[in-house]
């Protein structure tokens, strides 16, 4: 190829890429000409509008960049009509999402401004009240929503009762009966100063008999009873001396023993009756005086009624009858059997008056005589 020729090639080369470069060049001034005619004629172009669950929160609790021209207000009222001031209400969305919370006023009145329009509800809370939501309802742009009466109930009171079973109240009503004591010395257990107490269970009936029959002060009552014994010389088969007053001892400690067992425990048991003696405390002297001589007759059962006092009257016979065992033959027979029995009565019938009229006086740790909790069941209700 000649030098003209190439020469040629590169000039026809050349003109072509400028050709397409003033092309190009031309056709992106008429889109930006294009462009900012529109914008001058339109101005910016609109943000597409946010879904209800997107709205943009802020750490004040509006809604962000999405505000309208709506507006929602309304009072807050409990059941009686009077205002409720400083109520927490939330604007919230049909999902459950909170827009935005305010308080109400002094006057029980609150307002959400600014509000897009929407589907919304609202929820009250106040100290003291039942929660409270309102139904759904949509509001356009530019309107003011008021929101129909807005009345809060009082919070029902919870009441917690710690139910207990009975064997368990009973435990510890024993345990107070067993701190009960004459001018703080002598032994007062089977007094009852709760009217309505709950009832022992057997082993609590053995218990009870155990420590009081084996009181220290039961042995010193029974060493001072057979000291007198010797001293008129009562049951005169036992002899003198040491031996006699060995052989007084033991059966006065065992017809005590004995007695006890029988009428607060064995019977008891068997019967199903309450060997306390129920203190009275009120009333005329006269009923108060019938109450304390009928219960050496008459018995509580474990169930609250009222029998014969079957346990004390087998018990006393029974005791006296085991007595022919060990007291000296010329003291034996029915005989000793029913005046032992008879005894034992007699001295129920006076010491129950003198619980009735004076024991309370002169027993010291007595409980309040306030009725107690009787229930089977061990678990905890609300009511």
């Amino acid at each position: 190829m000649s030098l003209g020729s190439a020469n040629r090639a590169r000039v026809r080369v050349i003109s072509v890429c400028t050709l397409a470069l003033l092309s190009f060049l031309s056709a992106v001034g008429i889109a930006q000409e294009q462009i900012a005619r529109i914008s001058t004629s339109s101005g910016s172009l609109p943000d597409a509008p946010l879904p209800e669950s997107e709205v943009p929160m802020q750490n004040n609790g509006a809604m962000g960049d999405a505000l309208g021209t709506a507006s929602i207000s309304g009072t807050v009222l409990d059941s009686t009509g009077a205002v409720v001031p400083d109520a927490q209400i939330s604007l919230t969305l049909r999902n459950g999402t909170r827009l935005r919370t305010v308080k109400s006023g002094a006057s029980g009145e609150f307002a959400f401004n600014r509000i897009p329009a929407r589907t919304y509800l609202l929820t009250v809370e106040a100290a003291g009240f039942t929660r409270f939501k309102t139904k759904e309802f949509m509001i356009a742009e530019q309107q003011t929503y008021a929101v129909p009466e807005i009345s809060l109930s009082v919070a029902g009171a919870t009441t917690s009762i710690v139910v207990r079973p009975t064997e368990v109240i009973a435990a510890e009503q024993i345990r107070t009966q067993e701190k009960q004591r004459f001018v703080g010395v002598f032994p007062n257990f089977y007094v009852s100063y709760i009217p309505d107490a709950a009832p022992l269970t057997s082993r609590q009936k053995l218990s009870l008999a155990t420590h009081d029959t084996l009181d220290w002060t039961s042995f010193a009552g029974v060493s001072f009873g057979a000291g007198l014994e010797q001293a008129s010389n009562r049951f005169s088969g036992y002899g003198q001396g040491a031996a006699g007053y060995g052989k007084r001892w033991g059966a006065l400690f065992v017809d005590g023993r004995s007695s006890d067992l029988l009428d607060h425990y064995v019977f008891a048991s068997l019967l199903h009756q309450d060997p306390r003696y129920f203190y009275q405390g009120t009333g005329t002297k006269k009923s108060r005086l019938y109450h304390a001589l009928a219960s050496a007759f008459a018995a509580r059962s474990d169930s609250g009624k009222t029998m014969p006092n079957y346990s004390y009257l087998l018990g006393d016979l029974c005791a006296g009858a085991l007595s022919n065992a060990y007291y000296p033959p010329a003291n034996r027979g029915a005989n000793l059997v029913f005046v032992n029995a008879a005894i034992g009565i007699g001295g129920r019938a006076g010491q129950a008056v003198f619980q009735e009229f004076l024991g309370k006086r002169l027993t010291k740790n007595v409980p309040d005589s306030g009725s107690s909790e009787k229930t089977e069941t061990n678990t905890g209700t609300d009511r």
